[in-house]
């Protein structure tokens, strides 16, 4: 393997991979750590999908690619609540939100990395829970994000979205209505994660009413900037890419495919494009974005991200809840029915397909070489990214059901996972270490 040295800081960072004679790049775009200092790229997984945003790992992550409850198993704790929120690792701290749906409470929780003993846990809400909900969401689906101080956290109660900022010690720095939600046509509930950018967390609200995306100040939780949205529920996370010479903040769904200057909420750009509903959020190589959904429609897209207004390919598959990933020149997808596809980025043009398992509904990540995906049942792909061929190199089972997605830091990976014990389920959080 041969890697060139990427300076965190400021730079993406750059492998290369030797698979059968072939040399793949794999990029992760840059994720400006500058603006984070008490944040390490090697140490942090902070926030939604990863310290770069895409799920890409740092090169120097390698966790196990065989775990199960008698391989690989450093802990296993069990998670008060239920959620869907993917753990994130800040420090010595997984950190993660949950819900006591009988109870209508919403709380964090912090567990030590190394052990798995709860640290804390602190409620943020109690009471307003939504008379409804889709059966495959829950009352804590966003993940938390964390600048290396605190923490950021999205919950759904009291017809609004409330966003709250936490220490890391679990004490509560200020609190926020970032606008109503109480979707009437839809009631599925709330799902997109906040995403932190420079000195601002910015946060989406998109219902059958006043809809918008807003950000505030990381501080003081003071409004800095706030965008109208269309009037239509949809689930997708916001995500910031350096994409065609520029930073632009990415988000789909209600049709369109749209971009905005995150440092003022000005829209860039639109495409048509996608469906009504999204869940997944954007990926992106140096030239183009990608997305995918949805409901009630299928359709994934590439679009290019200097404003042109370009459509570059286009399909009918769907990535509706799940997200995709870009590795080197491919995008690798594993739709709702549990068929992996591998598609060339310049021209959509399909490489490969393999039939797996599904429904999905969790995010891939990349690390040590590797992507790792999960089905909504409990099992586990971790595979090369190759596009000559799908190259399977693990199939782990963990419990019985798998929403959340990945965290990985060094040689460590956890998991979030649903286990039924009789006739009732609960919640795990799962340390696999390689050895």
């Amino acid at each position: 393997m041969r890697i060139l040295k990427a300076y965190f800081c400021t730079c993406a960072a750059l492998a290369l991979l030797l698979t059968d004679g072939m040399t793949q790049a794999v990029v992760a775009q840059d994720m400006p750590l500058d603006d984070f200092p008490a944040l390490n790229v090697e140490r942090d997984w902070p926030w939604w999908r990863g310290p770069y945003r895409n799920g890409m790992s740092p090169t120097s992550a390698s966790p196990p690619v065989r775990f199960g409850e008698n391989e690989n198993l450093s802990w296993k704790v069990p998670v008060p609540g239920r959620g869907h929120s993917s753990p994130i690792v800040v420090g010595d701290k997984v950190i993660l939100a949950s819900a006591d749906e009988k109870k209508q409470s919403h709380f964090v929780v912090a567990f030590d990395m190394s052990t798995g003993q709860q640290l804390w846990q602190y409620q943020v809400n109690e009471g307003g829970f939504p008379a409804q909900n889709h059966p495959k969401n829950t009352e804590a689906s966003p993940t938390i994000a964390c600048d290396g101080e605190l923490l950021f956290v999205t919950f759904f109660h009291h017809k609004q979205v409330q966003l709250t900022a936490i220490d890391l010690a679990g004490k509560e720095r200020w609190k926020v209505r970032v606008g109503p939600f109480n979707p009437q046509k839809y009631e599925y509930g709330y799902a997109p994660s906040p995403l932190i950018y420079k000195s601002m967390v910015i946060v989406v609200t998109e219902q059958d009413g006043e809809s918008a995306i807003a950000a505030f100040d990381r501080g003081t939780g003071k409004p800095r900037w706030k965008t109208p949205r269309p009037k239509s529920i949809s689930f997708s996370s916001p995500v910031v890419a350096n994409v065609a010479g520029r930073e632009q903040l990415l988000i789909s769904g209600i049709y369109n495919v749209s971009s905005y200057n995150p440092m003022t909420g000005k829209a860039l750009w639109e495409v048509d494009g996608t469906t009504a509903a999204t869940c997944g959020t954007m990926v992106w190589n140096d030239r183009f974005v990608f997305a995918s959904g949805g409901y009630p429609d299928a359709e994934t897209l590439a679009v290019a991200a200097d404003g042109s207004g370009k459509v570059i390919w286009r399909n009918r598959q769907k990535c509706y809840e799940q997200s995709m990933i870009v590795v080197g020149d491919y995008l690798y997808a594993l739709t709702d029915g549990g068929i992996m596809y591998c598609w060339r980025t310049e021209d959509g043009k399909e490489m490969w397909r393999e039939r797996l398992a599904g429904p999905v509904s969790a995010s891939p990540i990349f690390a040590g070489g590797n992507i790792y995906w999960a089905n909504e049942t409990g099992s586990i792909y971790v595979f090369r990214p190759n596009p000559d061929q799908f190259e399977m190199v693990a199939e782990n089972r963990i419990g019985n059901d798998n929403f959340a997605s990945p965290a990985a830091v060094g040689n460590k990976l956890f998991l979030r996972i649903g286990v039924k014990e009789g006739s009732s389920r609960k919640e795990f959080l799962y340390c696999f270490e390689a050895k």
